[in-house]
């Protein structure tokens, strides 16, 4: 089944963004429409498409390196049936499921490429404008003070809420 672009209700929706701040909504957008919209350009879908395609090489090559022979290779998805060693083949889960079956494995994976780090944060599109930046900004640093306070380390709650209140006023 296709989805219908939301905006123009005619052509197909290949374009799909999640935006979970303040709550969590879905835009289903044809291409046409997402450039209208500024979301995406035509010569960056394919430096995008390049760059994508050479990551999941350099995933591949880095898990077969990383992990050959692991005795976990043949934990297996219970709902999609992939195992860990197929993951590793393609580059690619089979369901959102896999996050949790293969958790343990996923989790080194991010921690050895990621120098320690198990959390990805994202990037904004070099194409988005200053809102949304803002936006993605004051998201981002709503999520750290909550996690400072969560572990009670109130200087740097103190210091995000700072860098929260300065971003605000502008």
């Amino acid at each position: 089944m296709h989805l219908v672009c939301q905006r123009c209700k005619k052509a197909r929706a290949t374009v799909h963004i999640t935006d979970t701040f303040p709550q969590k909504r879905e835009w289903h957008l044809c291409e046409e429409c997402a450039g209208e919209e500024g979301i995406i350009r035509k010569q960056e879908d394919e430096a995008f498409l390049e760059k994508t395609q050479s990551t999941t090489a350099l995933l591949q090559e880095f898990l077969k390196h990383k992990s050959a022979g692991s005795k976990l290779d043949n934990v297996t998805c219970e709902h999609c049936g992939i195992t860990f060693r197929e993951f590793k083949q393609q580059g690619l889960l089979g369901c959102p499921q896999d996050y949790t079956t293969f958790r343990e494995m996923l989790t080194a994976l991010v921690e050895r490429a990621h120098e320690g780090a198990t959390q990805h944060v994202g990037k904004v599109p070099v194409r988005a404008d200053t809102t949304t930046q803002k936006r993605l900004t004051l998201t981002r640093l709503r999520r750290e003070l909550q996690e400072a306070l969560k572990c009670e380390n109130y200087e740097l709650a103190a210091r995000v809420r700072d860098q929260i209140s300065e971003l605000e006023s502008v």
